[in-house]
């Protein structure tokens, strides 16, 4: 992971495919990296809640208006409160 500090960008999508492809398709266009994803459907499954943990610099907020902008997304919102141990424990578990 980056020494730079991270937050969180918390994303509710429609849940189909090609939407994951879609969002990294714009960090990737933005050079911007994603220190990690997490995904799950919530509800009746038709939605899905995204983590995205990235590098907390100057264009986090250029990048939640792009994310606004893609049909997919309903919903965005930076948790900077969210505490990023979890994203810690999996990096751990995938070394191993």
């Amino acid at each position: 992971m980056s020494s730079l500090p991270n937050t969180i960008i918390e994303l509710t999508v429609q849940n189909h495919p090609g939407v994951m492809s879609h969002i990294t398709g714009l960090f990737s266009r933005r050079g911007f990296n994603l220190e990690g994803i997490l995904c799950g459907q919530i509800g009746d499954g038709s939605k899905s809640r995204m983590y995205l943990l990235v590098e907390k610099d100057h264009r986090v907020d250029q990048i939640m208006k792009q994310l606004k902008k893609l049909y997919d997304i309903l919903d965005v919102s930076l948790r900077e409160d969210y505490d990023h141990t979890l994203f810690n424990r999996l990096e751990e578990i995938i070394k191993n």
